[in-house]
């Protein structure tokens, strides 16, 4: 055994456990905005405490270790702490990425951990309404900033005619709408056409919309608690799953619903985690970040239904075209890509 790459290792381990250990600080720095506090000028602890109103101890205990992790800045002279424009902009922005509500979402699910354990046992699914809340929110306020800088501006535009179809006045499904982010950032660009959102979650539909409410477009977006194999309506121009079919136990029966669902010339806009055909070649961050997401919540889920898959947040471009191919669809492409996403266009 080399000792020099035990050591190697032991490096990554501390590295690994330092960062699984500060989650729970960011998420306490994401619910009371220490971010958002930070990111208006450097700070001692005694002026953010005066700032904010909390405790100096636990300010000061947590400013150090957000520093230790390279979250935010200190300067040894002044004893300030602060956030450069970039730590601001991930952490602080809402319209950034948002990285701090990833942790809120991370940390959720973990609190499955005796469950999912359970489960490695018995083969038992956990269904994705049987997590924490924070699961909920967390996930739809970090895919949030994604969704707004892509959707409209790149998806829609790479699918053939859809974007001319939508500001015309189209039917939209969006299946798998979570907290209805997208339904309402497509009712936003798009105020000629209507969009049904559809999720079997009854606490996210209600989240969503009072969403829809408070963006003023509820008069034009609806939403239904059904499945993904049985929501209703018809002649769509237009169905969406964003990040949501790989989570499925039947994915062929959602599909087959989607073809059924859509006008003779509709599109279905699908979009998927990134991924690669060759498993070695997932092995890279994002690749970890997504399996772990997927123990936890995705393959869960499908195992939580009827229909014998479980895709999980990794399935390659073969798996996800057959699944087209087995409900019917005829043409299949990638439409566009982004660092975390595939954005396939799928028409009969």
């Amino acid at each position: 055994m080399d000792e020099n790459k035990v050591m190697e290792f032991l490096g990554q381990v501390v590295t690994d456990l330092g960062a699984a250990a500060a989650a729970g600080s960011i998420v306490i720095g994401n619910r009371l905005g220490l971010y958002s506090a930070l990111a208006k000028g450097p700070a001692t602890p005694e002026a953010l405490a005066e700032y904010t109103g909390y405790d100096l101890r636990y300010l000061t205990e947590w400013l150090r270790g957000q520093a230790a992790g390279g979250y935010i800045s200190y300067d040894a002279a002044t004893r300030e702490f602060s956030m450069t424009d970039e730590q601001a902009f991930c952490l602080a922005d809402t319209a950034g990425p948002n990285v701090s509500s990833a942790f809120v979402g991370v940390l959720g699910y973990l609190r499955a951990e005796d469950r999912i354990t359970e489960s490695f046992k018995t083969g038992a699914g956990v269904g994705w309404h049987e997590h924490d809340h924070s699961v909920f929110v967390g996930t739809d306020a970090f895919y949030r900033p994604g969704y707004a800088a892509e959707l409209v501006p790149n998806w829609i535009p790479a699918l053939d005619g859809v974007a001319e179809k939508l500001s015309a006045g189209a039917r939209i499904a969006d299946v798998g709408c979570g907290l209805g982010t997208t339904s309402v950032l497509l009712a936003q660009a798009y105020p000629k056409s209507t969009i049904v959102g559809v999720d079997y979650h009854s606490e996210s539909i209600g989240l969503a919309r009072q969403q829809a409410d408070d963006a003023g477009v509820g008069d034009r977006v609806n939403f239904e608690i059904a499945t993904a194999q049985a929501f209703s309506g018809s002649d769509y121009d237009l169905v969406t799953t964003f990040d949501a079919l790989h989570d499925m136990g039947d994915p062929v029966g959602a599909a087959r619903r989607i073809r059924e669902s859509l006008d003779s010339d509709g599109t279905w806009l699908l979009v998927e985690p990134i991924t690669a055909e060759n498993v070695e070649d997932t092995f890279n961050p994002v690749g970890r970040l997504y399996y772990s997401g997927s123990t936890f919540l995705c393959v869960p889920n499908a195992l939580s239904q009827s229909g014998g898959y479980s895709l999980g947040a990794q399935a390659p471009e073969s798996a996800l075209r057959q699944v087209t191919t087995d409900a019917g669809f005829t043409r299949f492409r990638l439409a566009a890509q982004t660092a975390f996403n595939n954005v396939y266009e799928v028409r009969p």
